[in-house]
């Protein structure tokens, strides 16, 4: 496979609810009676594009536009309602604060958790542990229960467990908006080191100066589809551009790079 990620006319929609049903018998006796209407809610729109092994592709967008979905497609969390996603290489999702966690566990024990979810034996993860540890920083709290965590500590767990078993391919959501400022100098230099390695990332954040530092590409989601694709500077000048003057944005295929907003395959 040329391309570790590649999306091929991918769309999720969503049904949602039209009234708000506030009590559980309300919602059994509409079942019984099957009175639910719905309305169709579009989360991606025939998303085409491809991401080169050891690129680094920013996506940027409004809170809504699609972003934690897409992520999710890619990680094998959720399924599309059409198209066809192809994925080469071993995953690190860091999608959701505490996905993949236990609350009711001590941090020791979500590191084990966290490593199976993501494929990898009890035996390997023995050998990751004190780097895990040593990394987060959480040594005097990992015989705590997670939900004595603050977000900030689950960031740094999820992150040193993500980062310790060696993906081919890492998936970052917003996860350098979460913790102080040293331990996301420590992020960025172990993503660097990624980069450098081959590892293929993607990287949502709304900091658009660490997408343009960082990334060798952008997209842009509006509304579920692409508005924006190719250089980065580009990409983040035109997603400014919409938000100073949303009234401007650019009509639907005036997108960078090629004119549908679709990368050539090759």
């Amino acid at each position: 496979m040329t391309h570790p990620i590649l999306l091929q006319d991918i769309s999720v929609r969503y049904k949602l609810p039209k009234e708000r049903i506030r009590t559980f018998k309300e919602f059994a006796i509409r079942v019984i009676q099957r009175r639910f209407e719905y309305e169709e809610f579009w989360a991606l729109k025939n998303i085409n594009f491809h991401v080169a092994r050891g690129e680094m592709l920013g996506i940027v967008g409004r809170n809504g536009a699609g972003k934690s979905t897409l992520l999710k497609v890619i990680a094998g969390v959720m399924k599309p309602i059409r198209g066809q996603v192809w994925v080469d290489g071993r995953v690190a999702p860091l999608i959701e604060l505490g996905t993949g966690f236990d609350t009711e566990l001590t941090g020791r024990e979500n590191i084990y958790l966290n490593g199976s979810i993501l494929g990898i034996t009890r035996k390997m993860m023995n050998g990751k542990f004190e780097e895990i540890v040593e990394f987060s920083e959480l040594r005097d709290f990992i015989e705590a229960p997670l939900r004595a965590y603050s977000s900030g500590m689950v960031a740094r767990l999820g992150f040193a467990i993500a980062t310790a078993v060696d993906p081919q391919i890492l998936i970052l959501d917003e996860i350098l908006s979460v913790g102080d400022e040293s331990f996301q100098r420590k992020c960025l230099e172990r993503i660097n080191r990624f980069r450098q390695a081959g590892t293929t990332i993607l990287f949502v954040s709304h900091n658009l100066e660490q997408i343009q530092t960082m990334c060798d590409l952008a997209l842009w989601l509006e509304q579920g589809e692409i508005r924006g694709w190719g250089d980065t500077r580009q990409v983040v000048q035109q997603y400014v551009s919409f938000l100073n003057h949303p009234i401007l944005a650019p009509e639907e295929g005036e997108n960078t790079g090629d004119a549908s907003g679709t990368p050539q395959y090759s």
